[in-house]
């Protein structure tokens, strides 16, 4: 049994990390084994949320006027900041006790964690030795959880004048802290960006795979493809998917003055026109929405989605293989949730067969589009 050694004086900086707005992901090749069943997955999972726990906890030394130099801003909600870091508390715990019940098939990374106290305390110390067989993995990961939370501090920083994924307006608003454990939900976003359009690619891929995902499409992107060809031939292409909306094009629906109709004419279109497929959700453009949205879309018969676990693939962002194993990271240390690609964008059809192929024996779900978000 292999044995994860711990000095209690370790306390790494916060600091000398990635300047604001650069974008993490980790080589899982640091990572000295395949996640080749669910036991393997724990272990790797229980890692992953240990060395984010030490990074989270190590940040809140900082004061805010460092805090807010740390994420390039000028001024910070601190509000916003200490609410989610009292969510990332509550499911990083949850999240270990899921992962320690495999700890008597392989007591790497087990420590006697039974409430936030002790998590805590074990992420304070948390280290490894030099000569630990994960001992390649342990400062990648350390840097990547530090850049990851650097992402989400500032977003929330930044919440609510600038809306994002980070948090929700009410209970209209869906991401995936819901889930059961190990259930994870493919979306696939359109973004700005006409070409190349990797649908067909995805759809098929997904159909060969028996699993299914939901596509939130832009208004103005099904008018041009009904304009070259068929309903059924879109119909087709979508067959056995879901389709949600991202209004008439992609741009902020926060300030926008016609917000409402991009949603309204984009729902229309694809109710009409993809009935079978249409699923009454809407993914707001960067996750940039209104805060005072939820009767319009309560009366819409909408609930707004979110997501907890993004792919980062935008355009010149992530490569296809670090986008993979940024989203593999992620999906290690939420055990469940939502992930985000963007099907405009190549590196959509490197990440994923990469990601099914190597889920496939750690005993992860893959959520059915038409139960996503109930």
């Amino acid at each position: 049994m292999r044995i994860v050694f711990l000095f209690s004086a370790w306390l790494l900086s916060f600091g000398a990390l990635a300047a604001p707005g650069d974008v993490a992901t980790l080589d899982r090749s640091t990572w000295p084994e395949q996640l080749g069943n669910p036991t393997l997955f724990d272990v790797a999972s229980r890692a992953e949320i240990l060395m984010f726990a030490r990074v989270l906890l190590a940040s809140e030394t900082l004061d805010e006027p460092s805090l807010a130099q740390r994420l390039g801003l000028r001024t910070i909600n601190m509000d916003s900041v200490n609410h989610l870091r009292q969510r990332l508390w509550q499911r990083l715990l949850s999240n270990y006790n899921f992962a320690q019940r495999s700890c008597d098939q392989d007591a790497s990374f087990c420590f006697l964690v039974e409430d936030m106290q002790t998590l805590r305390e074990e992420a304070g110390k948390f280290q490894l030795s030099e000569d630990s067989y994960y001992t390649k993995w342990a400062e990648p990961s350390r840097l990547f959880h530090a850049q990851y939370l650097d992402e989400q501090l500032r977003k929330a920083a930044l919440f609510p004048q600038t809306s994002s994924e980070i948090d929700r307006f009410g209970d209209y608003e869906r991401n995936g802290d819901e889930m059961n454990d190990r259930l994870f939900l493919l979306t696939f976003d359109s973004a700005a960006n006409v070409a190349p359009d990797n649908t067909a690619w995805a759809t098929e891929y997904l159909r060969k795979s028996n699993m299914s995902g939901t596509f939130f499409v832009l208004g103005k992107d099904v008018q041009a493809r009904l304009a070259e060809r068929s309903v059924a031939s879109l119909q087709s292409t979508y067959s056995t998917q879901c389709i949600g909306v991202q209004g008439w094009e992609f741009r902020s629906h926060s300030h926008w003055q016609d917000w409402q109709d991009s949603v309204r004419r984009t729902v229309e279109l694809v109710k009409t026109k993809l009935p079978e497929n249409y699923v009454p959700l809407f993914r707001p453009p960067d996750g940039q929405r209104r805060a005072d949205a939820e009767g319009f879309f309560k009366a819409q018969g909408l609930q707004v989605a979110l997501w907890d676990i993004d792919a980062q693939d935008g355009a010149g962002k992530l490569k296809g293989n670090q986008s993979a194993q940024r989203v593999l990271t992620l999906m290690l240390l939420w055990r469940h949730g939502v992930i985000n690609f963007n099907v405009k964008q190549d590196a959509v059809k490197t990440a994923l067969p990469w990601l099914i192929t190597q889920t496939a024996q750690s005993g992860i779900g893959w959520e059915d589009c038409q139960d996503g978000f109930r």
